[in-house]
This record gives structure tokens, C-alpha cells and sequence, in this order.
């Protein structure tokens, strides 16, 4: 079993910047493509950014230029780096990763972590 931990959310001042972190922890592993992804309350979960295995990035377009995702496979950890907040940028995110077990592969999700920006 592998369990995601989000750290870093909290409330910032519009032009701040914050970084989530997502740390798995567990049984062996290996972490394959990694996201994170935000949802409002009454609104779908939407993808914020992602990475690939191959390290290769894709961004939301309300966010691309700002946010920056990255990953440290030697920790086990994703980050999503936030710059130029803005108050629509409120809302709880959540970090996934496709995690390999063995010969199996199963996509965990974060416990999410609010992030309120003010204006």
C-alpha cells in the first residue's frame, strides 16, 4: 500500500508563490507518471499539471508560465511550484501518482491540501 502526503498549501497573497509537495511512502515502488490536479467545490477536478516518466511536463492553460511541476525520484516526491497567484487560483489540490508494485500498477491519490489566495 502507498500513501500520498501533500504538504505546502495554505493562504498567500495574490502575486505570492507557494510549492505543494506530494511525498509517497509505502511498500516498494516506483513512481511512474505523477499530477496534480484541483477541484472546487461543485466543480469537476480538473488537471493542473502533470509529468511523465520520461520527465516531460503538460500544463493547464490557465496556468502555464506560472506553476512548474518536478519530481525527485530519489525521494519519492512531486512538487507543483505556484508563482503569481491569483484569488482563481483557490481552490483544493490534489496531487496523483501511477505507482508500479511489482508487476502491477495503480494510480493513488493525495489527501488534498487547501490553497486560498487573497486579494
Amino acid at each position: 500500500q502507498v500513501q500520498l502526503v501533500e504538504s505546502g498549501g495554505g493562504l498567500v497573497q495574490a502575486g505570492g508563490s507557494l510549492r505543494l509537495s506530494c511525498a509517497a511512502s509505502g511498500s516498494t515502488f516506483s513512481i511512474n507518471a505523477g499530477g496534480w490536479y484541483r477541484q472546487a467545490p461543485g466543480k469537476q477536478r480538473e488537471l493542473v499539471a502533470a509529468i511523465s516518466s520520461a520527465g516531460s511536463t503538460n500544463y493547464a492553460d490557465s496556468v502555464k508560465g506560472r506553476f512548474t511541476i518536478s519530481r525527485d525520484n530519489a525521494k519519492n516526491t512531486v512538487y507543483l511550484q505556484m508563482m503569481s497567484l491569483k484569488p482563481e487560483d483557490t481552490p483544493v489540490y490534489y496531487c496523483n501518482a501511477e505507482v508500479k508494485i511489482g508487476v502491477h500498477l495503480y494510480s493513488y491519490w493525495g489527501q488534498g491540501t487547501q490553497v486560498t489566495v487573497s486579494s
